[in-house]
């Protein structure tokens, strides 16, 4: 058995950035037994000799960059291509030279121009590295969004902005072949042209203003949400350099792992669990959460400062993300990137054998992510069936992670928060924009790990500041009001079920009237009526607990990059532990109840956005599928006609009430139904339908549909007079009508229990 030369072991790590563990180099060179001996004394005299540093049971070469890096063009090679440099090389060697991989759809970068690049190293040529664009940073050119008239002197574009009264005018060499009518994205240009109109040339191309990729745009204009930064904010960002060690608490041995969809643009919470070794704390788990350090970059009063706060939080679309943060913090410095130091704030939080926090303390770190995750990885790896990566993660992160949520579960099931069981939808695009499919997002123990995980944190932020005197912002959510329940009562009776009057309501009470419903034909119908009687969350500087998470006390603190009620929060902890100039000043104090009123404001803001988008992909996927039946579930009833969530996407549409049959159809509101006059016939919630999609209009995202059958029965076709009230006859029949439901609600119910 030969043993490999330490330039050939060098060689296959650099190779194999994903095989660097002991056990994957004695693979990869046969060597077994006592050989291993041999190879351990090896790779410490290459950690010894600087060629690498140990990452706990791997080795990684450190003169090598991590996978996603911001870059500055250097300009144009004497062979016409465009190079780069690294902005945060950490090496001892010289700074490597990066070929930029452009696509043609990519936009066109200049000398100095930054950027955020995947990275893939190579060998044998004169550049060490090839790098793909994944966004430009530092940029801020004034962008407009409109719809292109074409002239004889190139063009004008007339913005959708209901706010935007003037014009912008496109010189012929600009156009971009834009077509009359088109709805399109243009950037400023220069100073006034003719006619005093500012100047603009045509960037993107987005075709049909009710086309697809137009979709997020136009909800983004419609709901004023700002989606460029001004330029004070953009060179706060730009000049933005990474956080020292200095007096933090130096976290970069800990294996932290981010866990995040596959797609993810941000990763701004890592965690690590493992067993606690304290005897007096047997069974119990030590959790890490440590949270990108936010505070450090976006100082109180800044120009980043005003626009994180004014635009409240991030919105994401199906296509794109308008960030709280410009990308140089929120897709760089503040991201935890693996293999990158990045600053933190971390707590360390102790739990008993049965998922209780018993013990919590927050530091001021840096921190260095051992891997970027994702969702799917990661529940394959504890499933059994690990990747590469994950392999070598199983026993000391993975495993681990799993072990202490199988404790938290005992404490959940405890404290009983609200357990809706509510398909989230994804839409999912093709490359131009198009819609290719409508999914249902998968629910993994690897989402609830994490989501158990961050909101531990928030209760230990909460927590500490409380504890601390500290003022701070609370994520509240109050009780529902006395009216939403006995509507969510009426339900629950009308589909068989018991809900429990006259008692302090309790979100044990509501989880037993789902789990009552779930398998059910109406478990749908009864989780979007809970939802629907719940109190919107909002932000407050007082706390009124939150009842949906059975929790006394709770605060948003895991996303700072997204939220700015977390940004607060971290400069609450930084001021209450005593950590820096950087925390929270006497007029963020001052303005604390308008900075509440003001982000809970946005972020319905972003809600509204996002809904409306989804609704208008979802009727631009329909659109082509007009005159098909689907199936569905009665989800709403008005006084212009019924509801109908269709199963196959989740798409709601509505059957005007004309088309509900040949007789006139009373909307009855104290029991949310609607009664023929002629036949009794009731319409109500949950009831299953078959309907023929009549219409689908992507640009209001409305979809009409006509009803064909209700429970298995073919309504009569609607007509004429023989739609019209029947005078004191139809409200004798009404009258019938009513009672007859009341009978057959208490009937279903009886043999329901």
């Amino acid at each position: 058995m030969r043993m490999p030369s330490k330039e050939e072991i060098l060689e296959w790590i650099s190779e194999n950035p994903t095989l660097t563990s002991k056990r994957d180099i004695a693979k990869a060179f046969g060597i077994k037994g006592a050989a291993r001996i041999d190879l351990k004394r090896i790779l410490r005299e290459l950690e010894a000799e600087g060629h690498l540093e140990k990452r706990k049971r791997s080795y990684a070469d450190p003169d090598r960059l991590p996978p996603v890096s911001v870059l500055e063009v250097m300009g144009t090679g004497v062979d016409g291509d465009l190079y780069a440099r690294p902005l945060e090389w950490q090496g001892s060697g010289a700074e490597p030279v990066i070929l930029l991989m452009l696509k043609a759809s990519d936009p066109a970068l200049g000398e100095g121009d930054r950027l955020l690049a995947r990275l893939t190293q190579v060998g044998g040529e004169e550049h060490q590295y090839e790098g793909r664009l994944i966004r430009r940073i530092g940029t801020n050119p004034t962008r407009i969004l409109g719809v292109f008239r074409k002239t004889a002197e190139g063009g004008r574009i007339l913005p959708i902005d209901k706010g935007e009264a003037k014009e912008w005018m496109v010189p012929a060499g600009a156009v971009n072949d834009a077509k009359d009518g088109e709805l399109i994205e243009a950037e400023q240009i220069g100073p006034k042209g003719r006619m005093g109109l500012p100047r603009a040339k045509v960037v993107t191309r987005l075709g049909d203003p009710s086309a697809p990729k137009a979709v997020s745009l136009i909800a983004i204009h419609q709901h004023g949400i700002p989606d460029s930064f001004p330029d004070a904010a953009i060179a706060d960002a730009d000049s933005a350099k990474p956080a020292p060690l200095g007096k933090r608490t130096d976290l970069r041995d800990m294996p932290l792992v981010t866990i995040d969809p596959a797609d993810a643009r941000d990763h701004d919470d890592a965690c690590w669990a493992h067993a606690d070794d304290d005897p007096k704390n047997e069974g119990g788990h030590i959790v890490w959460v440590a949270i990108a350090d936010v505070a450090h970059y976006v100082r109180p009063g800044s120009a980043l400062d005003r626009e994180a706060r004014k635009r409240g939080n991030s919105s994401y679309f199906p296509d794109r993300v308008v960030p709280m943060l410009p990308d140089r913090l929120s897709g760089d410095l503040c991201s935890l990137h693996e293999g990158v130091p990045r600053a933190c704030i971390a707590v360390r939080m102790t739990l008993d054998a049965k998922g209780r926090m018993i013990a919590h303390k927050f530091v001021r770190g840096m921190m260095r992510s051992v891997a970027s995750l994702n969702y799917e990885e990661v529940q394959a790896a504890q499933d059994g069936a690990p990747n590469a990566r994950c392999a070598e993660l199983m026993d000391e992160v993975i495993a681990p992670l799993y072990a202490a949520y199988a404790a938290t579960k005992l404490a959940r099931a405890e404290r009983q928060p609200l357990d809706l069981d509510l398909p989230e939808r994804k839409v999912v695009l093709t490359d131009e924009g198009q819609v290719a499919s409508i999914k249902f997002r998968d629910r993994l123990d690897a989402h609830r790990l994490i989501e158990e995980f961050m909101i531990m944190a928030n209760v230990a932020a909460a927590e500490t500041l409380i504890a601390k005197q500290s003022p701070l912002l609370f994520r509240v959510h109050e009780e529902p009001n006395p009216e939403k329940l006995d509507s969510l009562r009426e339900v629950a009776r009308a589909a068989g079920f018991n809900m429990a009057k006259g008692q302090v309501l309790k979100t044990a009470h509501l989880n037993k009237l789902l789990n009552d419903a779930a398998g059910t034909e109406e478990a749908e119908l009864i989780n979007l009526s809970t939802l629907r009687s719940m109190t919107q969350a909002y932000y407050a500087p007082s706390n009124f607990g939150h009842f949906g998470l059975a929790l006394q006390s709770y605060a948003h603190f895991t996303s700072p990059i997204r939220r700015y009620a977390d940004l607060i929060v971290h400069r609450a902890l930084i001021t209450a532990h005593g950590w820096g100039k950087d925390g929270l000043t006497p007029e963020d104090i001052e303005t604390l109840e308008d900075t509440a009123a003001h982000i809970s404001q946005t972020e319905r803001r972003s809600m509204l956005a996002e809904r409306d988008t989804t609704d208008r992909y979802l009727a631009s996927y329909l659109s082509e599928r007009v005159g098909n039946e689907f199936t569905g579930k009665i989800s709403g009833i008005a006084r212009f006609g019924v509801f109908v969530k269709l199963d196959e996407t989740g798409a709601d549409g509505l059957v005007p009430m004309r088309d509900l049959g040949r007789e006139y159809f009373h909307f009855d509101a104290e029991n949310n139904i609607l009664v023929g006059s002629d036949t009794g016939m009731t319409i109500g919630l949950g009831q299953r339908a078959l309907v023929r999609l009549a219409e689908a209009t992507p640009v209001t995202g409305g979809i009409a549909l006509e009803l064909l059958e209700l429970d298995g029965v073919r309504p009569g076709k609607g007509g004429g007079n023989a739609r019209r009230g029947r005078g004191p006859s139809g409200k004798r029949k009404l009258s019938a009508a009513k009672k007859k439901a009341a009978k057959t609600r208490r009937t279903v119910a009886r043999k329901r229990r």
